[in-house]
């Protein structure tokens, strides 16, 4: 962890103005940020824990506990919400066999809602891996949950 802690801030800039960008990069090599990186951060950067453990949680970006390898979430915004999103989630639960906001115990999924994501046309809309998928249903969720765990 520390070679790979060490490769971010170097292509980061090490000073404290490269922490957001260091903490982007960390979660997108490990999907969350690990306390043992942070600490690492804390020491190369010379930036209180406290200050890393504010900006990791004041962005809603960041996770502070493991995730799974897909990270699916669902819009629940006003038009999302109108159009089915409810059963969206449910599928998801079912299928899954987890609540919003929680990991698979294989790591392989992690299911998230959010308010809104801004692309009220798609709606009922869910985000797979950072691709939107825009007028989901139940029988498409649960084909896209199938394709991903044959992919694995």
């Amino acid at each position: 962890m520390e070679e790979m802690v060490d490769k971010i801030i170097e292509q980061n800039g090490a000073k404290e103005s490269a922490l957001l960008a260091v903490l982007m990069d960390i979660q997108g090599e490990y999907n969350y940020l690990p306390r043992p990186a942070l600490e690492l951060v804390s020491k190369k950067l010379g930036v209180s824990m406290s200050r890393i453990s504010y900006m990791a949680t004041f962005f809603t970006a960041f996770s502070l506990e493991e995730r799974g390898k897909h990270i699916t979430t669902v819009c629940m915004g006003t038009a999302c919400h109108v159009r089915g999103a409810t059963r969206l989630v449910e599928e998801l639960e079912r299928v899954l066999e987890i609540k919003a906001g929680e990991t698979t115990d294989d790591k392989q999924f992690t299911l998230e809602t959010v308010n809104c994501v801004g692309a009220c046309a798609l709606g009922p809309l869910i985000i797979t891996d950072g691709e939107f998928q825009g007028n989901m249903t139940s029988p498409k969720v649960s084909r896209l949950i199938k394709k991903l765990r044959k992919e694995d």
